[in-house]
Parts: C-alpha cells; sequence; structure tokens
C-alpha cells in the first residue's frame, strides 16, 4: 500500500462509535468497582486506535461526559449521607475516584492537544461537581471546623479522617486548600481564642494565665502535624499570638498583685520565664518587659539610696546594693535569657539611681575598707575575687569616680600604715581591676603607696641595723600631720630615725602622722599584774602622763600633750567611760570639762612599739593556736614567713613578743624541753 493511501485510510465512523461503547462501559465498570474483568491491553489498543485515527476529541469529550455523569451520583449519594456517615462516604468515594484515574492513561492525545491530563482532569471535576455542591460545599466546611472545636475544647475526633479529608483539599490545588479551607480555618480560630483569652484574663491571675496561653500553642502544632499542611503553622501560631498575647500585655505586665512588678519583687523565675518566652513572639513584647522592670529598677533603686535610714551605716547601704544587683543579675540570667538589652536595663538602672547619693562614692570606699580589714578574713580566693569585681562593678557605675579615688586613697593609707589589711593580694587585685577601668593615671598614686611601704620598710630595717639598741620604731607616711607632744622617750627615738633617714635621703622631708599608729604599752596594775595594751598614738601619750603622776585634769593633760580638742575629748573617753574597759578614773562622771583623772592602781607604763609588734603577736598565736606544740625554732620561721609579705621581722623581736604571751599564760614552756612551746589558752 502506497504511503499516501496510507494517509487517507481511516476507520469507519460506526466502527469508532462502537469503540467508544467499549471504551465507555469500561469506565462505568471502572466507576461500579467491577473492574476485575477487564482487559486492559485491548482497552488500551482500542483508545490508542481512536487517537490514531482522528477520533481523539471524540474519545476525550465522551471520557469528560462520563467522568461528569458519574461524579454527579456520587455527590447524590454524599448529600444523602447523615451525621459522621457524611464525611466518611466523602473520603470513601474520593479514593474510588482517585483509583479511577490511576486506571485510565493519556500518554499521546493531550500531549499532542496541550488538554488537561486525565488525572488533573478528574481533580477538577471532582471539585466542580462534588466540592463546589451548593449542598455540599458549606455542609463540608462547617463540619470540619466544627471537629476542629470539639479538639479543641477537648473532645475526641478521628484524626486520620480530618487527614484523608483535608488532604483532598491540598490535592486540589493550594489556591482550593487556602481558600476553601484554610482562611475560614484561620477566622473560626482568631474567634476561638479571642473568647477563650477573655475569659482566662477576667478568671485568673497573670501566672495562671501564661500557663493557660502557653496550652494552645503546643496544641495547634500538633495539629498541624496531624492533620493540617505543614504551610498552615506560621499562620495559625501567628492567630494564637495575636489573640492570647499581644491583644492582652499590657494589662498583663500591669496586672494588680501578678503582674511583673509582683514577679519581680517575689522571685517567681518560672512565672517570669513563662512571660519572656511567650512575650518574646510579639511585637514590641520584650520592649514592654523591659520598660516595666527598668521603671520598678529605678523607683526601688530612689528609695534605697535616698532613705536617710537606711544611709547611716554604709558598708550596710552598699551590701543592699550588691544583694539588688546579685538578685536581678539571677532574675535576667534564669528568666531573661541573660538577653543584652535586659542587662543594658539593669546597668542604666543602678547607674541612675547609685549617682542620686552625693555620698555614694564615700561609701562604697567605706564598704571596701571594711571588706579588707576583717570582712575577708577566712574567705578562699575565689570568692574575694567575686566580692571584688561586684565593688568594681559599682565603681562602674559612679560618675564622680574622683571622689571615691579620694576617699580610697584615705582609707589605703591608713589600712597600709596601721597593718589592718586581711591581704596584701587582694589591695593589689583591687587596683590591677581599678586599672582596667580606669587607666594607669588613676591608679598610678595608689600603686605608689605599695612603693613608699617597701621603702619605709627597707629604711627602717637600715635604722635598726645603725642602731641595735633599738627595736623597732614609727612609720614613715606622706599623709597631713596632726601634732602633738610624744613622750620623751618615744622623742629621742624619734630624732634618732629623723637623722638617719635625713642622712641617706638627701632634699626628703619627714613628718610624723602620730593620729596614724598605734602602740603597745606595757602596764603593771595593783598585785602585780601585769598587762599588755595596744593603744593609739594619743592614748599611748596621756597614759605615760600617769607614770609621773596619779592624778591630772584635763587641763594639765592637754597642756602637756597638745592633742587637739576633738582628739583629746575622744581619747579621753574610751579610756575613762567605756563600761568594762576604762583605764582612767573620771572625776566628776559629767560632760564637763573642768574634771580630772587619775589611773586604776596602775604601777607604771612603758612606750614599747607600734603596730607590727602586735602583728607579731597575732601571728604568733595564730600559728600555735593550729599547731598546739612548736620549738623555739619553727615557730620563728613560721612567724618569719608569714609576715614577709608585709614587712621583714626582726628574731630578736619575735621572742620578745613570745616571752609576753608567755607571761600573760597565752603559752608555756615544756617541762622537759625548754625550747618547745606549748599553747594553753
Amino acid at each position: 500500500m502506497s504511503n499516501q493511501k496510507k494517509r487517507n485510510f481511516q476507520i469507519d465512523p460506526k466502527y469508532a462509535d462502537k469503540t467508544w461503547k467499549i471504551l465507555e462501559h469500561a469506565i462505568h465498570e471502572i466507576y461500579n468497582h467491577n473492574a476485575s474483568g477487564l482487559s486492559f491491553e485491548e482497552l488500551y489498543r482500542n483508545a490508542y486506535n481512536m487517537v490514531l485515527h482522528k477520533y481523539g476529541d471524540k474519545l476525550y469529550t465522551g471520557l469528560v461526559t462520563t467522568m461528569t455523569f458519574h461524579l454527579k451520583e456520587i455527590c447524590k449519594s454524599i448529600e444523602e449521607a447523615h451525621g459522621g456517615a457524611f464525611l466518611e462516604l466523602l473520603d470513601r468515594k474520593w479514593n474510588h475516584h482517585n483509583k479511577a484515574l490511576q486506571m485510565i492513561m493519556d500518554r499521546t492525545y493531550v500531549s499532542s492537544t496541550k488538554k488537561r491530563h486525565v488525572h488533573e482532569l478528574g481533580l477538577h471535576l471532582w471539585r466542580d461537581n462534588v466540592v463546589y455542591s451548593s449542598k455540599i460545599q458549606t455542609r463540608l466546611l462547617n463540619t470540619l471546623l466544627d471537629l476542629v472545636y470539639k479538639e479543641r475544647t477537648g473532645e475526641v475526633i478521628d484524626r486520620l479522617l480530618m487527614r484523608n479529608v483535608i488532604k483532598m483539599f491540598m490535592d486540589l490545588g493550594e489556591s482550593v486548600y487556602q481558600d476553601d479551607f484554610e482562611k475560614p480555618f484561620l477566622e473560626a480560630s482568631a474567634e476561638f481564642y479571642k473568647v477563650e483569652s477573655q475569659g482566662f484574663i477576667e478568671s485568673c491571675d497573670c501566672g495562671d494565665y501564661l500557663k493557660k496561653a502557653e496550652k494552645p500553642f503546643v496544641e495547634e502544632v500538633e495539629r498541624v502535624a496531624h492533620y493540617l499542611d505543614a504551610k498552615s503553622e506560621a499562620k495559625i501560631t501567628s492567630v494564637v499570638e495575636r489573640e492570647m498575647i499581644a491583644n492582652h500585655v499590657q494589662r498583663l505586665v500591669h496586672m494588680e498583685n501578678s503582674g511583673l512588678v509582683n514577679m519581680l519583687l517575689n522571685d517567681k523565675y518560672e512565672d517570669m520565664g513563662r512571660m519572656y518566652s511567650l512575650f518574646r513572639r510579639v511585637a514590641n513584647g520584650l520592649v514592654t518587659i523591659r520598660d516595666v522592670m527598668t521603671l520598678h529598677l529605678r523607683e526601688m533603686g530612689k528609695q534605697l539610696v535616698t532613705d536617710p535610714e537606711k544611709s547611716k551605716v554604709p558598708v550596710e547601704f552598699v551590701q543592699r546594693l550588691l544583694d539588688e544587683r546579685d538578685k536581678y543579675d539571677k532574675i535576667i540570667n534564669m528568666a531573661f535569657n541573660n538577653v543584652k538589652t535586659f542587662q543594658n536595663a539593669l546597668n542604666s538602672s543602678f547607674e541612675y539611681f547609685l549617682n542620686l547619693n552625693t555620698r555614694s562614692p564615700e561609701f562604697i570606699s567605706l564598704f571596701v575598707d571594711d571588706k579588707l580589714r576583717k570582712g575577708l578574713k577566712g574567705v578562699g580566693e575565689e570568692d574575694v575575687d567575686l566580692i571584688l569585681d561586684k565593688v568594681v562593678m559599682l565603681f562602674r557605675y559612679l560618675q564622680e569616680k574622683d571622689v571615691f579615688e579620694k576617699y580610697y586613697k584615705q582609707h589605703l593609707a591608713k589600712r597600709l600604715l596601721s597593718g589592718k589589711t586581711v591581704s596584701d593580694d587582694a589591695e593589689r587585685n583591687l587596683i590591677v581591676k581599678l586599672k582596667t577601668e580606669c587607666g594607669y593615671q588613676f591608679t598610678s598614686k595608689l600603686e605608689g603607696m605599695f612603693t613608699d611601704m617597701k621603702t619605709s620598710h627597707d629604711t627602717l630595717l637600715g635604722f635598726y641595723n645603725s642602731h641595735p639598741e633599738l627595736s623597732e620604731g614609727p612609720t614613715l607616711v606622706v599623709q597631713p600631720t596632726i601634732q602633738c607632744n610624744l613622750p620623751a622617750e618615744v622623742s629621742v627615738l624619734c630624732e634618732k630615725f629623723r637623722s638617719y633617714y635625713l642622712g641617706t635621703h638627701t632634699g626628703m622631708k619627714l613628718s610624723w602622722q602620730t593620729n596614724m599608729e598605734t602602740a603597745d604599752i606595757k602596764a603593771v596594775f595593783g598585785k602585780g599584774q601585769k598587762l599588755e595594751l595596744n593603744v593609739s598614738t594619743f592614748q599611748m601619750c596621756v597614759l605615760m602622763l600617769f607614770n609621773n603622776s596619779d592624778r591630772l585634769s584635763y587641763k594639765e593633760i592637754e597642756q602637756a600633750t597638745e592633742i587637739p580638742t576633738s582628739d583629746l575629748k575622744r581619747c579621753l573617753h574610751s579610756m575613762a567611760c567605756v563600761k568594762g574597759k576604762n583605764m582612767l578614773r573620771k572625776e566628776p562622771m559629767s560632760k564637763e570639762r573642768t574634771h580630772s583623772f587619775e589611773d586604776r592602781n596602775c604601777g607604771g607604763t612603758k612606750g614599747d612599739r607600734t603596730g607590727e609588734a602586735r602583728d607579731k603577736t597575732e601571728t604568733i598565736v595564730r600559728i600555735m593556736k593550729a599547731r598546739r606544740v612548736l620549738d623555739h625554732n619553727n615557730i620563728i620561721a613560721e612567724v618569719t614567713k608569714q609576715l614577709q609579705s608585709r614587712f621583714l621581722a626582726n628574731p630578736t623581736e619575735i621572742k620578745k613578743r613570745i616571752e609576753s604571751l608567755i607571761e600573760r599564760d597565752f603559752l608555756g614552756r615544756d617541762n622537759t624541753d625548754r625550747k618547745l612551746y606549748r599553747y594553753l589558752a
């Protein structure tokens, strides 16, 4: 057969009708679930022949008509279903329709004519004839939304059936899912949570409301995972955030007796953490928390620093500040995820109210002075460093750092000159921290004090070596002086030291700070009782007057010592008017200065040495209390080792201290070995 004849060959139209009838019958059988008896190979060959011989349009049109017929029948059956059977029948018919589409192939005709593929055609026909049916569309949506509502209110629903039906919407196209289900679903959800949140906020306190507000977020995420499109998660979460949180932010944080301020005052870390995690979801949520916290902090801090009663004791004043800082540090760390914006708010608040009290620099310096004098005894190195870090933190807030420097220099000088600092390492550590904050220029004079102390000790050591008949001498100072008449015994020693010092330091000037030092006095009381008293230089000057007189008037003491009036009154009061510690008797016991003083059976006093003697004595007692028994050489070595960071202890003087402690029954010699000491006290 020629090519021309092949091109002109066509099957008989009657044969085409007959072939279509066969195919139409097969489609009916597929929809009626009788496809097991069909020969799909023969059916595919018949369909191919119709397409090959230009009857493809007839085949496609017939397919649309036949599928539409069956879908209308399906629609009627679904419409007639009642109750729970409605969704079940819809799901079952949808599955059958999908299986039918899988049996119908469309490899040739639709590709060449750019018509819809059979599967896509089947989805559109299902949408138009079933889902968009006037009796099904609204009913279907309401049924689905009603099931969601029931689940939200605690009822158990068939999630698998929900998943299948909602997946049908997704399979029919993204726009179908969004327009015909998701949009109404979100609107219904917004209304549900609006009513829900209003009921909660009227009946619950803030903490309980936040607990209830957490639950919907978990439930909605779970709901999406079970039967909604994953893309719906962000949308439904946004609805819950708006209705449960954003619309009630201000009311929640300011809720009376349970809002944020109440949580801050009562350390409700869990509630604050829950508020943080929920509020961070909405715009300006964290800003609101930060602003309320800042306002509360400033009001609380202002009351703290401006209350005269709370400012009476500087050390307690600063400790309260540190306690508040620790408290809010913990809150920010545990509840607010240590977010920088909250830390900045905390810092700015402390800087604001700390500087409302003009004495804050002085109080912080006094706090440091208290800690470095006695407050850090027995405290580990890490704890010491932590305390110093807290002090530097408060220092960082000060606007008048120069005022702090002025007071700190005075307090440091007193600690160094009196030898009352508990740790040179702690002193130097704090200065290093201050240098890090403010630079070398700020701490240069402070560091110079330690250099001066080293120079002083070296000078005194040289002086002792030049005058072996002397035991100890006063300390070199550079502070403004308060003059008084020293006892003759001490004046001789001072002149010897002055000659030595000026002979070895050309161009230098030496002055005595008599109000800064202490002395040990050996006193013999009635019945031969011997005591060693640690007193101030002013007290020493007064007591040694009684070596030559049993009774002196105030005027005589004032003329003999030339101690300034205020200092002399304080000095005499401490020795004559403190019950249980009065070394002098005052007559009459009144506030008038026209009175006289007499010693209390004191057989005599002798000036012995300054604060270093006390340090040696305390060190010996501390060592012996710990060791209980120790020989002479070892105790000398231990004392020298412990004091070497502060001054070079003379073994001869250590021996004198030991003898003094033996006289006062603190120590005793061993009965068999005279070089062995035992702790008695």
